[in-house]
């Protein structure tokens, strides 16, 4: 994902299209719960591993997006942001 999304950047630039990508990290979500991927012992082990302490919230992938999308944004191509309270 990391070189299509500099690939893309690369390619997509000259017309000053931005591309960029999220990698979010482990976060609640309609699908998540839906696989069952949050039973207790789950949610455990991700918040364990998360220096945060908590699971990530779609507002938290969102903020990512609008961040993106923002002029705030304008000089940032080429890069996935890692959305995963420090997780590794």
């Amino acid at each position: 994902m990391e070189n299509l999304t500099q690939g893309l950047a690369a390619e997509l630039g000259p017309r000053r299209i931005r591309v960029n990508a999220i990698a979010p990290g482990y976060t609640r979500s309609e699908g998540t719960e839906a696989e069952g991927l949050l039973g207790e012992e789950n949610i455990k082990q991700y918040i364990s591993g998360t220096p945060l302490g908590r699971l990530g919230e779609p507002a938290d992938i969102a903020a990512v997006a609008v961040f993106l999308a923002s002029d705030e944004s304008s000089w940032i191509t080429g890069e996935t942001i890692r959305g995963g309270g420090g997780a590794r």
